[in-house]
């Protein structure tokens, strides 16, 4: 049975903590609805009703063109092991990018930061917890490195000429104000 909170209590950010991915979902007002799957050690728990979620660069930036138009986002966690659990948190959220002036505060935050492109402020509106029964079992085998091993090997201003090429719209064409 489903159940909703105000906030994050200790056993759902300890659960939080135990994941090893998560997922994204934003939407536009018209256009593409964006769902990913998130890793890297990019999460965050901040407070109980504050998360920040790094994120990094690659093939587009749905989400923050999506989150001009609209700033809600979900989150939603998944347990693969042990006892079964869904937890969905809904937020609204503050976009931070380098070129904002708060940009340091919320970026030493997080261990790995290469290839990092925003950080999300998420302001947790409500939590939800569901039973988790039909997610399959999985065995975790650990992150995949292709990604990250790119990050160490390109030089930051190899890192803005891709985001600039392929990150400054949305598949569908929307503006994400990266560099402006």
């Amino acid at each position: 049975m489903a159940h909703f909170y105000d906030e994050l209590n200790d056993d759902m950010k300890k659960f939080i903590l135990k994941q090893h991915m998560f997922f994204v979902a934003t939407a536009p007002k018209e256009g593409k609805i964006n769902l990913s799957p998130k890793g890297l050690e990019s999460f965050k728990i901040i407070n109980n009703s504050k998360v920040l979620w790094l994120n990094y660069f690659g093939s587009g930036n749905e989400t923050a063109a999506h989150l001009l138009e609209d700033d809600r986002m979900t989150l939603m966690f998944c347990a693969y092991d042990g006892n079964p659990l869904i937890l969905r948190i809904y937020a609204k959220v503050k976009v931070i990018q380098e070129k904002d002036e708060c940009w340091n505060k919320y970026i030493k935050e997080f261990k790995n930061t290469s290839g990092a492109r925003q950080v999300f402020q998420l302001q947790i509106e409500s939590v939800n917890s569901s039973c988790g029964w039909g997610v399959p079992l999985y065995k975790y085998q650990g992150q995949r490195k292709k990604l990250s091993d790119y990050y160490k090997s390109s030089t930051k201003e190899e890192q803005i000429d891709y985001m600039k090429k392929n990150n400054q719209t949305s598949f569908d064409g929307k503006e994400t104000k990266l560099f402006k």
